[in-house]
């Protein structure tokens, strides 16, 4: 056996690698983006010829990836947990057509938000779907999942949702690798009309859908990851979901007698599952990552007046990440820390790369505004909502992808002058593009401001879709070609970038300024492999 220090996500994309995965479809977001990343980078994967280039977003990721299927063929899609509001439209459809080959569904959730907008609990998309999920506690148990995941998918011809969270997106554990499967062969559906979900056909595969959910939960390769150990005492049992289990296990060790454990890394389980430790306790605490599905869902079975703790009540705090500190409190334990640490060096917020064309733009746009009494600035997700913080203080939304195109149509729309939209290059050919037809099909007053740094800067300087073609695709959209202006944002330009976006703010009807300058670190970048390489 090979073992390997792995991350959590690169240990799936191993794992998938291994299980003869034949195509591997994401957008970049964090905590998922190494999964991709490793798998672009893997030699094994390049030598397979296994797929594995970015998607324009989530949605266009996952359909690709039923695609794939489709020709029953190994298909992976990953994503963090907002991307998968994107591409719930055919997730939750890929269930009612169901699959051809195995297809997993990663959706990486980010409890407290790290680089986020919210807190969600992918769960629910499963349960809402009708389809499986596994949860692992670990890095190894990740890897082994993914094969299991793939057998049930096929199985059943259902896709799969494989739930991670940041901390084990992001930390390291040995992994013991399996020998290497090879890819499955090219196959089409035996049933025609599989994926045609015309609502007569529909109709028979939901009958089908709540049928295979409730056999779901007797499945070995679910409920194998399910686990129950006997204590001695009587008075609380322990709950403990995917990753909190071994937060659980680092306070009171693996070889614990004391709490009935039962631990939960399949979805769904059957009920009988849950009264082996009901059955034999006063109380009940739960221990999940996210929100408090399984908790919820008992409070709902148990009608026999046990006493259950968990987030609901208080116990575990309603929002935030869980961590082994937050575990010992709700056990009742004493925690210690050490001496606090001294500060050091004075906090301070984040804030633009020294040589950022972000800031630049930012300093043209604010100086282009003064000349309005009103006006707003509606931003979008990138590296670029940082215009909200000091110095700039100069955006008024951060939503959604692609929201700063379509919420600025809906200000002019009620009357706001000027009405301006700042957005990323990948930003806008992730979900920009229809904002921006609604706009000019409308002929909206509105600025669309596309600060292009030719990259996808936020999760680290991955591709854009967007680099060599945002004047083009404007163009087509239907944007009159002499209110597309390209403006270079720099120091020496500001005056000038001043003008330009006065004149496009007075124009009454769509316009949009591309701010084209590169991202600082990815040019730091390749002057140095140039310079490496000579």
């Amino acid at each position: 056996m090979k073992n390997l220090l792995l991350l959590g996500d690169e240990a799936i994309a191993q794992a998938a690698l291994d299980a003869g995965l034949s195509g591997m479809y994401a957008y970049p977001g964090t905590p998922s983006t190494e999964i991709m990343e490793y798998i672009q980078s893997s030699e094994q994967a390049e030598e397979r010829n296994v797929h594995r280039e970015w998607s324009a977003n989530e949605k266009t990721a996952m359909e690709a990836a039923l695609g794939m299927s489709y020709c029953g063929k190994r298909a992976m899609v990953a994503m963090k947990h907002v991307g998968l509001n994107v591409a719930a439209d055919p997730f939750i459809n890929s269930a009612m057509t169901g699959v051809n080959g195995g297809l997993i569904v990663v959706s990486a959730d980010d409890p407290s938000m790290h680089s986020s907008q919210n807190e969600q609990d992918s769960r629910f998309y499963a349960k809402f779907a009708n389809v499986p999920c596994f949860e692992p506690s670990d890095q190894q148990e990740a890897y082994e999942m993914i094969f299991d995941a793939f057998e049930l998918s096929e199985k059943y011809k259902l896709p799969v949702l494989f739930r991670i969270t940041t901390r084990l997106a992001h930390s390291r554990a040995s992994v013991s690798l399996r020998e290497p499967m090879p890819e499955k062969k090219l196959s089409l559906p035996a049933d025609p009309v599989q994926f045609v979900l015309l609502p007569a056909i529909a109709r028979k595969k939901y009958k089908y859908l709540i049928d295979a959910f409730e056999k779901l939960r007797y499945e070995i390769r679910l409920s194998k990851y399910n686990s129950f150990k006997d204590g001695s005492n009587r008075d609380m049992g322990i709950i403990a979901c995917g990753i909190a289990y071994n937060y659980l296990i680092e306070n009171i060790g693996s070889s614990n007698h004391e709490y009935p454990v039962l631990k939960l890394s399949g979805y769904p389980f059957p009920k009988d599952l849950i009264k082996d430790i009901t059955g034999r306790c006063k109380s009940v605490l739960i221990l999940e990552e996210g929100a408090p599905m399984v908790e919820e869902s008992l409070r709902g079975l148990l009608d026999d007046g046990i006493k259950i703790y968990g987030r609901m009540d208080g116990t575990v705090p309603r929002d935030g990440e869980l961590n082994p500190t937050i575990v010992a409190k709700s056990l009742g334990m004493e925690t210690s820390f050490g001496s606090e640490v001294p500060s050091l060096v004075k906090s301070r917020p984040p804030s633009f790369c020294k040589g950022c064309g972000h800031a630049d733009m930012f300093n043209a746009l604010i100086d282009a505004l003064k000349f309005y009494k009103t006006g707003s600035v509606f931003a979008d997700i990138g590296c670029y909502t940082l215009g909200a913080l000091p110095p700039y203080n100069s955006i008024n939304s951060c939503v959604d992808m692609g929201a700063s195109v379509t919420m600025a149509v809906g200000a002019a729309d009620a009357g706001l002058f000027p009405s301006v939209s700042v957005i990323g290059d990948s930003t806008f050919t992730h979900s920009g593009m229809t904002g921006l037809l609604d706009a000019v099909v409308k002929g909206s007053s509105v600025t669309i401001i596309i600060s292009d740094n030719s990259t996808t800067g936020m999760t680290g300087g991955q591709d854009s879709h967007a680099t060599g073609r945002l004047e083009q695709i404007c163009s087509g959209l239907g944007v009159d070609e002499k209110h597309i202006r390209l403006i270079i944002p720099l120091r020496k330009n500001h005056e000038e970038n001043v003008l330009i976006m006065r004149e496009e703010f007075e124009h009454r009807g769509v316009s949009v300024i591309i701010a084209q300058r590169e991202c600082i670190q990815t040019a730091t970048k390749k002057k140095r492999a140039v310079t490496s390489n000579r």
